[in-house]
């Protein structure tokens, strides 16, 4: 893939990438500096796994050592600096991102802490305060939390000191309204990993995009919130084709990977908005109110969600683990 590809336009001047933009805000989905550049998102977002494939470029090597130099300076032993430089280097690759986009970037706590209210609480924190070192302000960050019931929890605690977040791994409508409830700026409900499950299951080839489960999950959280008034931004996710991201169109925002983003932007055609609140407020559907017990067994009564959510939550800590290897690797 070119990042540098330069797109055919329909006659009205735009192509499809600019066409979405319309009703939804572009993020892109990656660590790679170059396809931000490229694709001029409003915002970006970023975990282990993308950090970890933009690691071998010659910019990304600056930032590992600037982290390591940093954290190195540092008391405490081998391994609390070694967690120190992570931290520090998911906010450099914030800061490098922020340099290249008008908006917000989303920077994890790590997905090892997804169990643990208050450690994650601290990371947050710990993430703000090197960004406000920088001399970034804390409204163009969101911490990126897993939508663990621990999660929500240290979201809750974060908001209200202004710190705000981003739930991801987010895969059923009891997460979305426990997230809503909690006052998370922002969620992602993925749709490409819920049509992965889904394909399995039901042995299929491949669905419709207005009956592919991914697609359905987002529209149904969309609907509940826009409905019940939640201020909680939704922000459709990992998505495997480029007729899940148009059959969203109208979603508050989208995060796009540059391998979609680039066949968007190369399309043309009009994106029709298929989201729209006023239509979702019409909506005849009933308020819940999640506690704790009510939150696990909705999870629980749902295979997909609880699969998929684990099985996240495994994925984004092996990758963390990796680069914190690489990482060791070079602080010796």
């Amino acid at each position: 893939m070119s990042a540098s590809h330069t797109a055919p336009r329909d006659a009205a001047g735009a192509n499809r990438l600019d066409a979405l933009r319309k009703h939804s805000v572009v993020v892109a989905d990656t660590g790679d500096l170059e396809s931000i550049r490229a694709y001029r998102p409003t915002d970006a977002t970023t975990n282990p796994t993308l950090i970890l494939a933009a690691s071998g470029g010659e910019q990304a090597q600056a930032l590992i050592a600037a982290a390591l130099d940093e954290a190195g300076r540092g008391a405490g032993s081998e391994s609390q600096q070694l967690d120190d430089a992570m931290t520090r280097l998911s906010v450099k690759f914030g800061q490098a991102i922020l340099e290249l986009i008008p908006g917000r970037v989303s920077t994890e706590v790590d997905a090892r802490l997804s169990f643990d209210r208050d450690a994650s609480i601290e990371r947050g924190r710990r993430i703000i305060s090197l960004y406000e070192e920088a001399g970034i302000e804390r409204e163009r960050i969101l911490i990126k939390l897993a939508a663990t019931w621990e999660g929500i929890e240290a979201a809750r605690v974060l908001e209200r000191e202004g710190i705000h977040c981003n739930m991801t791994l987010m895969f059923c409508l009891g997460q979305a309204i426990a997230c809503a409830q909690a006052g998370a700026t922002l969620i992602s409900p993925f749709v490409g990993r819920i049509y992965d499950w889904y394909r399995q299951h039901d042995k299929v080839e491949d669905y419709a995009p207005e009956q592919d489960p991914g697609v359905l999950s987002v529209q149904t959280i969309y609907t509940y919130l826009k409905k019940f008034g939640h201020d909680t931004e939704i922000m459709g996710a990992s998505f495997r084709k480029s007729a899940q991201v148009l059959e969203l169109a109208g979603c508050d925002l989208l995060t796009i990977s540059p391998a979609l983003l680039e066949e968007l932007q190369a399309d043309t055609g009009e994106v029709t908005r298929r989201l729209d609140p006023e239509a979702a407020r019409r909506a005849e559907i009933s308020a819940q109110e999640l506690d704790e017990n009510t939150f696990r067994w909705q999870l629980n009564e749902d295979a997909m969600a609880t699969e998929k959510l684990a099985e996240g939550i495994r994925r984004f800590a092996a990758d963390a683990r990796k680069l914190e290897a690489q990482l060791a690797q070079q602080q010796r």
